[in-house]
């Protein structure tokens, strides 16, 4: 994933610093900076796997039958190979 790929999540990187950055570490912080979090964490998720995000959103949305269940299994696999494949070997 490039930083032209992420240039889309930038914003949310910026607001969830300063939201770091204003707020002390604790409690207070997790709260008050969750929302940015799950945002900028949503926005680069969207950008690394756009497919698999998608199939995860549209098979998991509502339950139903075993066939249903089943394919929202493999579509949430296949997101977490997506994202394991973006991730930086230590």
């Amino acid at each position: 994933m490039s930083s032209a790929e992420t240039g889309q999540c930038d914003r949310l990187q910026r607001a969830l610093c300063e939201c770091h950055r204003r707020i002390p570490s604790g409690p207070a912080r997790d709260s008050g900076c969750r929302h940015l979090n799950r945002s900028l964490a949503q926005c680069l998720v969207s950008v690394a796997c756009p497919d698999e995000l998608e199939a995860v959103h549209s098979l998991c949305s509502t339950a139903g039958t075993a066939l249903k269940r089943s394919q929202c299994q493999e579509a949430q696999l296949s997101l977490s190979t997506c994202l394991s494949s973006h991730q930086l070997s230590p």
